[in-house]
């Protein structure tokens, strides 16, 4: 047996992620990929990126902190191998390249700006093929702070896949007006796609989902149902953002970003058909790895 750690910084638009992995190797037997230590911390690039569109001098001091404490945890664990990426939001801040640039410097890690284009393919090479059937028909979206990605799968094969600005900082800082054409160019983006399709189901990647799945009290595996998600939609959008921290204890920066990201998942489900959604709790550091360990990045 062979165990090698490998890591994955994933900078989003709502938070910054290291996710710590062991990738046990065996003799004749497929890698097993398993989580060791997921650290987030609270910095929401988003909110400089989609108002002021360049990331904030008390931000980007934040993110050499958070990128420094990074690698000390990497060392602590003893990882072999990691890869940083950036999102939406130093995507489309017009420092971005800068940023970057700067944190190499100063902590020597590099960081990779994807497109979404990349970033639904890094999504798309976890571990969905052993938990979609071969012969049903998946949409899978991953909302983030920024943008969403959705992938639709039939048969174990990607259908078509596209990233949409509709993230759930962008939703909060946007206009009303902005908000409504977005949803617009998805809910024609979806009818499109799935039109051919019967019997669909919803896959849900993102810390939101996880946090739904996890107040259901579900068993992992098993699916949400429309009308709970629904049901959970309403009774969140009727409490106040001090309220789902102090009752519900969400995180400051989880309480406010739930209810519109619960709003994506839904619209997905209402126009695709889908009647339940499965949470199999993977997103793009989970790709990073997979993508580390198989030389794709």
């Amino acid at each position: 047996m062979k165990i090698t750690k490998y890591g994955a910084i994933d900078i989003g638009s709502n938070a910054v992620r290291l996710l710590v992995a062991n990738v046990i190797e065996e003799d004749d037997k497929e890698p097993k990929f398993k989580k060791s230590s997921l650290v987030r911390v609270p910095i929401r690039l988003g909110a400089d990126a989609f108002v002021s569109g360049k990331i904030s001098e008390e931000n980007t001091h934040r993110m050499i902190d958070a990128m420094e404490a990074f690698k000390l945890i990497m060392k602590v664990h003893g990882v072999q191998k990691y890869k940083a990426c950036a999102t939406s939001a130093m995507r489309e801040a017009e420092n971005g390249n800068e940023i970057a640039n700067t944190i190499l410097t100063k902590t020597g890690v590099e960081i990779d700006i994807i497109d979404g284009k990349k970033e639904a393919a890094i999504i798309s090479s976890t571990d969905l093929n052993q938990l979609i059937e071969s012969d049903a028909t998946y949409l899978y979206v991953d909302v983030g702070g920024g943008s969403t990605e959705f992938t639709l799968f039939s048969s174990g094969k990607i259908i078509n896949s596209k990233s949409f600005k509709i993230g759930t900082v962008r939703l909060i800082n946007n206009k009303k007006s902005e908000n409504k054409a977005i949803f617009k160019k998805v809910q024609k983006w979806i009818e499109e796609n799935t039109k051919n399709y019967k019997r669909i189901s919803l896959i849900g990647s993102g810390g939101n989902i996880n946090k739904i799945f996890k107040m259901s009290g579900r068993e992992l595996g098993k699916p949400i149902s429309y009308i709970y998600l629904n049901a959970q939609y309403q009774f969140l959008k009727k409490m106040t953002y001090k309220e789902r921290i102090s009752e519900l204890s969400l995180n400051p920066d989880r309480a406010d970003v739930i209810v519109p990201a619960t709003k994506i998942y839904l619209s997905a489900m209402k126009w695709s058909g889908a009647r339940k959604i499965f949470v199999p709790k993977i997103g793009l550091s989970d790709g990073i790895i997979k993508s580390l360990y198989y030389n794709k990045l």
